[in-house]
């Protein structure tokens, strides 16, 4: 059972999605920063109260994703990147991206907090920042 709302095409952007951003981080990379997207869909907070779909993640702007000022980002979908989209959507999360609401790469180490948030851990070159549970406790709900 799905933990958010996703047509085909929905799919298919968020393949996208994890491709142009952690491409380079493998397929568990690609999960996490899949984490983040679908806990921006679900989580009804802060940066992202107005956020209720994955096209709207997508394209948040400010405080939307890099990836999709870049080329690269609208090559189609692969089969790899949409099983790992459809896995995502279905609820899998995988730490340190378990309950992130975002990441970065870094120059050199991870900082404690990225914009009042703190740092959930690190996965090769991104490092994940979570909330507390008190500003955003529906990113924390378990399906």
């Amino acid at each position: 059972m799905a933990v958010i709302k996703a047509t085909e095409e929905d799919v298919k952007l968020l393949a996208r999605l994890i491709r142009a951003e952690a491409e380079g981080e493998g397929k568990l990379g690609m999960l996490m920063v899949g984490n983040v997207a679908v806990n921006r869909v679900r989580s009804r907070c802060l940066d992202f109260e107005d956020i209720n779909s994955i096209r709207r993640m997508v394209f948040q702007r400010p405080g939307g994703f890099e990836a999709t000022i870049r080329g690269y980002f609208y090559q189609a979908a692969r089969e790899t990147e949409i099983r790992l989209a459809r896995r995502l959507i279905k609820g899998e999360r995988f730490h340190p991206a378990t309950y992130s609401l975002w990441f970065f790469k870094p120059e050199g180490s991870c900082p404690a907090q990225w914009y009042n948030q703190w740092n959930a851990g690190r996965y090769k070159s991104h490092c994940f920042y979570s909330p507390t549970e008190s500003s955003c406790p529906d990113v924390y709900r378990t399906y």
